[in-house]
């Protein structure tokens, strides 16, 4: 099969090093690049580490995004579309954001070929996913995590969007300072919103262009 046909699966770096991660192209979702343009200030997506990233210095990862954003999200993936798994955890959406239900539906599909690993996705599209699991079950292996749009604004565990297991929640550097519990340390050394726990409330302080903020 041409390569083009494939899902491609990303090797992350930096917090999310040692993780792999199946990615979409934030730069042309029309959602982010909504919310992106943002004149609000407690909007997290205004400073999107992503939207820098793939207009700069890691510009040339748009080309496989962008399939990754044309596959997912125009049909239903055949089998031999979906790549080797042999992972633990997999990230959904280190880059990018959910597209549509189709999109969605590939998501399902490649959890339930690999039942072995586990699946968190990180979504804002709340719409999307009660949509589609109103009508569909969920994977028990994919762990939903609600990406709180808004700054200072923790949505805590009696809160959570349904279907969703978490919330990952952004506040500035000096506020909630006892909730922060996502504190630097990269993700292969924590893990908490990758396995399901009694963890629900996820919190970090803003980061730009992953470096803390401290006039946020």
């Amino acid at each position: 099969m041409n390569k083009n046909d494939l899902i491609h699966i990303s090797k992350m770096t930096g917090k999310l090093e040692s993780l792999k991660a199946i990615s979409t192209n934030t730069v042309t979702n029309n959602f982010c690049l909504k919310m992106n343009k943002t004149k609000s200030d407690n909007i997290i997506c205004k400073f999107c580490y992503s939207h820098s990233m793939l207009n700069t210095y890691r510009k040339n990862m748009q080309n496989c995004l962008q399939r990754n954003s044309d596959l997912l999200s125009k049909k239903e993936l055949k089998n031999n579309q979906i790549p080797f798994i042999n992972e633990l955890y997999i990230r959904i959406n280190a880059h990018g954001e959910l597209i549509n239900e189709m999109h969605l539906h590939n998501i399902v599909l490649i959890c339930n070929k690999y039942k072995r690993t586990n699946f968190a996705l990180w979504s804002k599209r709340k719409d999307i996913i009660k949509k589609y699991f109103d009508n569909n079950k969920k994977p028990s292996n994919l762990i939903l995590v609600y990406s709180n749009p808004k700054i200072n604004n923790i949505i805590d565990k009696n809160n959570i969007p349904k279907y969703f297991n978490k919330t990952f929640n952004n506040v500035s550097h000096d506020k909630f300072i006892n909730k922060q519990n996502c504190t630097g340390q990269k993700c292969k050394d924590c893990f908490k919103c990758y396995e399901f726990n009694n963890i629900n409330t996820i919190v970090e302080a803003v980061k730009i262009n992953g470096r803390l903020d401290k006039n946020i």
